[in-house]
C-alpha cells in the first residue's frame, strides 16, 4: 500500500509592505526614489517630504515605519529633523540618505537615533535592502560609512576625548557585570550567538542583555551601543583590547531596539 504523501505545510503569511516616507528637498531626487522604491512589493511609499520642517507633520499624518532622509536640506537639514523626531514616542526608524559621508555628520545621524545610514550613490536593490532591514530593527552601516565611524569615535582632540570617556563610563555604572560584558562585546562586534559562544549564554540570554542595557542607557539600536562602548574606552579596558569592532553594513542580529 501507499505511503501517503505528507500534507503540504501552510505558507508563511507575508509580512505587510513596509511604510516609507522620503524627505529630499530635490524634487527630481524624491521621483527617482519613488521610481526605484515603489516597485519593490515589500515597500509602500507612503508620501514625500521636501524639506525637515516637514517632517513631524508628515509622520504623525502617514505614519511611516520608516523615513529616509536627506541631509542637506534648506530650512530644516535632515540631522536636526531626525534628532526631533526621535524624541516623540513611537517614532519611525530613520535612515540617512546623503552624497558625502563626513565623519561629523555619520556620528550625529547616529546619536541622534539614525538606524541606518547610505549613500545616494548605493545600488538600489542595496537601498530597498537596507529600508527593509532597518524595518525590522537591524541597524545599517555602509562598510565605508562603518570604518569613518569607528575611526571618529576613537578619535578627536584629548580633552574631547577625556570628558567623553568620563560622561561614558558614568553611564555604564548603571549596568550589571554581565550586561556590560555583553555591551562590550556588541562594541566588538559581536553577533548575538557570536556573544553567545563567548560569554556561555543562550542567543535568547544575549537578546535580553541587550535589550535591557537599550533600556538602561536609553539606547535606540546596537550601533549606538558600540559607540558608547568606545566612548568608554573599554575595548582598551575589557577583554585585553582584542581591536576595534567590526560592524557589518547589515547588522547580523535580532531587532533589539528600543522605539521612541
Amino acid at each position: 500500500m501507499n505511503t501517503p504523501a505528507p500534507p503540504t505545510p501552510p505558507a508563511s503569511p507575508t509580512p505587510p509592505p513596509v511604510r516609507l516616507l522620503i524627505v529630499d528637498d530635490d524634487p527630481l531626487v524624491r521621483a527617482g526614489l519613488t521610481l526605484m522604491l515603489g516597485g519593490d512589493e515589500g515597500i509602500d511609499i507612503v508620501g514625500e517630504g521636501a524639506d525637515g520642517d516637514e517632517v513631524e507633520e508628515l509622520v504623525e499624518r502617514l505614519r511611516p515605519d520608516v523615513v529616509l532622509m536627506d541631509i542637506r536640506m534648506p530650512v530644516m537639514d535632515g540631522l536636526t529633523a531626525t534628532e526631533r523626531l526621535r524624541r516623540r514616542p513611537g517614532a519611525p526608524e530613520v535612515v540617512v540618505l546623503t552624497t558625502f559621508h563626513a565623519d561629523e555628520q555619520v556620528l550625529r545621524a547616529i546619536r541622534a537615533g539614525a538606524a541606518g545610514f547610505v549613500l545616494k550613490d548605493t545600488p538600489p536593490a542595496r537601498i530597498v535592502d537596507s529600508v527593509r532591514r532597518v524595518a525590522a530593527g537591524d541597524p545599517v552601516l555602509s562598510p565605508a560609512v562603518t570604518r569613518q565611524l569607528m575611526a571618529r569615535a576613537a578619535g578627536g582632540p584629548c580633552d574631547d576625548r577625556a570628558g567623553r570617556a568620563d560622561r561614558a563610563r558614568r553611564r555604564f555604572d548603571q549596568l550589571a557585570e554581565r550586561e556590560r560584558e555583553v555591551a562590550v562585546a556588541v562594541g566588538r562586534g559581536g553577533s548575538n550567538a557570536e556573544i553567545a559562544g563567548s560569554l556561555y549564554l543562550s542567543v535568547a540570554t544575549v537578546k535580553t542583555h541587550v535589550s535591557r542595557i537599550l533600556a538602561k542607557l536609553e539606547l535606540n539600536n546596537r550601533v549606538q551601543i558600540a559607540l558608547l562602548v568606545h566612548d568608554a574606552g573599554l575595548l582598551d579596558t575589557d577583554g585585553g583590547g582584542r581591536g576595534r569592532p567590526t560592524l557589518t553594513g547589515a547588522d547580523r542580529n535580532g531587532p533589539e531596539r528600543k522605539r521612541g
